[in-house]
């Protein structure tokens, strides 16, 4: 009986095949399913693992026949050339041409270029495999990117490339070799440094030239250091001319230029009260009462009979002693 094979409908993927009489037996080696009907073995080519007629084998977009071409599958359809370019490639950023299956495509926040487009717009060197950065919507190398928009050195001019220390200080910034000590010219680096007059300094050299050095053991006063009558000294270099006792924080007076303790100032220099026989030193803002080459502390200057004060008042001597006037009459 004769077979009858119909012709693919647009609205089916597959066209159903039948016997006049009885269906086809499959299972027979004679016959073969094409993707979109029966064929015979003599009859078909073989593509992505799928069996076609020659003329069905076609390209997804423009049903180009695909036998003996090239051709691209995606998403399971094969394209044509052609037609992969169209409705697939991505467009090259620089030339504005397609990125065809031929060339490698090369792309950095959605943008794309073939590979022989990809170059520095400064020096129109090839940027791939190197560093590069992008600038207002422009790809530069990283020589042309610093040259044109990188900080620049307060100290040489040159700019800051990539991976090199910054040193900041009042606004300014310089390279780790150019910021150096003012004195020696030696870098800084991470050491500490004094500033002077606008100028940084290194430890060493300010020491060495402008800090203040103690009056009593010559070394440098970094910290905790006094000053008296415009003469420096270590808090712990400041002591009692006399005893050595440390006069930082504590009262003292002085005696030809030299500091002493209060005691020691009332055992060597000071007046003593006619009454207590202790000394008048005056520290504190003591007050007292001298007559005649002789010497009381305020507290002391009283009658030595009824032992009223004479601080403002007339009194009279008796022999050694000071009397108040109504006791000197008596």
């Amino acid at each position: 009986m004769a077979h009858h094979i119909g012709s693919p409908s647009k609205s089916t993927d597959i066209l159903m095949v039948r016997h006049i009489d009885s269906p086809i037996d499959l299972s027979d080696d004679y016959y073969f399913l094409c993707s979109f009907c029966l064929i015979f073995s003599a009859e078909y080519t073989k593509a992505m693992e799928e069996n076609y007629h020659k003329e069905h084998l076609a390209c997804h977009n423009c049903d180009k026949q695909l036998v003996a071409c090239r051709y691209i599958v995606k998403e399971e359809h094969p394209y044509c050339i052609p037609c992969y370019q169209q409705l697939f490639a991505h467009n090259c950023d620089e030339c504005g041409k397609p990125i065809g299956p031929d060339f490698k495509d090369l792309s950095y926040k959605d943008r794309h270029w073939h590979e022989f487009c990809f170059k520095c717009c400064g020096c129109q060197k090839s940027l791939v495999d190197q560093p590069f950065a992008s600038k207002n919507d422009k790809i530069y190398c990283s020589d042309c990117h610093d040259n044109n928009f990188a900080a620049r050195c307060d100290g040489c001019g040159e700019p800051f490339r990539g991976g090199m220390k910054k040193f900041e200080y009042k606004g300014k910034q310089w390279h780790d070799w150019c910021f150096v000590c003012s004195e020696c010219n030696q870098p800084i680096g991470n050491k500490s440094f004094i500033p002077r007059d606008e100028r940084v300094i290194c430890v060493p050299c300010y020491e060495s030239k402008y800090a203040q050095r103690c009056s009593k053991c010559g070394d440098v006063i970094n910290k905790g250091g006094i000053s008296y009558k415009n003469t420096p000294w270590h808090r712990e270099c400041f002591t009692c001319t006399n005893c050595n006792k440390q006069l930082a924080g504590e009262k003292f007076t002085s005696k030809e230029e030299h500091p002493y303790c209060g005691d020691c100032y009332g055992e060597l220099f000071a007046k003593r009260c006619c009454r207590c026989t202790k000394p008048i030193t005056g520290i504190g803002g003591t007050k007292f009462i001298s007559f005649e080459e002789r010497h009381w502390h305020s507290d002391c200057f009283n009658c030595y009979k009824c032992d009223a004060s004479m601080v403002g008042r007339g009194f009279l001597m008796n022999g050694e002693d000071i009397v108040c006037p109504e006791c000197g009459r008596s």
